[in-house]
C-alpha cells in the first residue's frame, strides 16, 4: 500500500472499516471523524502516504469502534425479520406485509410484498437494489441539476454503516437500505452525497451547499439518525 493518499480512489478499506478519505492542501495532520450517520472520514495532507494513514487508523481502531457503537445506540438491536406471510418490511417509509408464494421474483403486488417460498434476505435485498436503482436515478436528477453537481452515475449497494458514498469516478453510491426510508429522508441522503461531489469534506462550505437545497437540514439529519435504528439490515444483525 505505497503511494500518496492524494492518488487514492477515496475509500480506504481496513477489514470491516471503511474510511472515506479526502485531501486538503492546507492540512498538516489527519482529522479522523465518526460522522453522525456512523460513517468514518479522514481529511489528510496530500503528502501523507497510504501506509502512514493505515497505521494511524489502526492505532485508533478501538476509539473508532467505541464511537461507532455510540452512533448505533449499542444495545438496541436492529429489527430481526422472519420470512413468513404477514411479516412487515419498509419501502419508501411505508410498511408492506410479506406474502409467501410458490415461485417467482420478489415483487410488490396490490400492497403485498411477494417472496417465493424458501427465499430470504438475499432475495429481498436484491429487490431493494433492483427497484431502488431506477427510483433513485429519477429522484436524484433534479437535485443534481440544482446543485450543479457533475454526477456520472448511481449505484445501489451494501455500504456497511454508511448511507452513501462517492467514488473517484464521480459515481454516487447509495445503501440499498435507504429505500426503506421516507422519500424526504432519501432526499437528504442524495443531497448530502451530491454536495460531496463539490466539497469532499464536512467543512462549512459543504454544509452551506446542503442548506441551500435543504434549509434546516439539521432536522433531516437528526431524523435520519433516529430512523437508522428501525431499519432492517440483515448484515448487521
Amino acid at each position: 500500500m505505497a503511494g500518496a493518499v492524494g492518488d487514492f480512489p477515496g475509500v480506504l478499506r481496513l477489514g470491516d472499516l471503511e474510511v472515506a478519505v479526502s485531501v486538503s492542501e492546507g492540512r498538516k495532520s489527519v482529522r479522523l471523524t465518526v460522522e453522525r450517520d456512523a460513517s468514518v472520514t479522514a481529511v489528510v495532507s496530500p503528502r501523507i502516504s497510504t501506509a502512514e494513514l493505515t497505521k494511524m487508523i489502526e492505532a485508533k481502531r478501538s476509539w473508532l469502534y467505541g464511537k461507532l457503537a455510540e452512533k448505533r445506540d449499542l444495545g438496541q438491536l436492529p429489527p430481526s425479520k422472519e420470512y413468513i406471510s404477514g411479516e412487515g418490511f419498509l419501502y419508501l417509509g411505508r410498511s408492506y406485509r410479506l406474502k409467501v408464494v410458490d415461485a417467482g421474483d420478489v415483487r410488490l403486488v396490490r400492497g403485498r410484498l411477494e417472496l417465493a417460498r424458501g427465499g430470504g434476505a438475499k432475495e429481498l435485498v436484491g429487490w431493494y437494489q433492483r427497484v431502488g436503482t431506477p427510483w433513485l436515478l429519477r429522484r436524484v436528477q433534479p437535485w443534481a441539476s440544482r446543485m450543479g453537481a457533475d454526477m456520472t452515475g448511481l449505484r445501489v449497494r451494501p455500504l456497511g454503516y454508511r448511507w452513501g458514498s462517492c467514488s473517484h469516478d464521480r459515481t454516487v453510491n447509495i445503501h440499498w437500505a435507504t429505500m426503506q426510508l421516507p422519500p424526504t429522508l432519501i432526499d437528504y441522503v442524495l443531497v448530502h452525497e451530491l454536495a460531496h461531489l463539490r466539497r469532499p469534506n464536512h467543512g462549512s462550505e459543504f454544509w452551506r451547499l446542503v442548506n441551500r437545497l435543504l434549509p434546516g437540514y439539521e432536522e433531516y439529519r437528526e431524523r435520519l439518525r433516529r430512523a437508522g435504528n428501525d431499519l432492517w439490515l440483515p448484515e448487521r444483525g
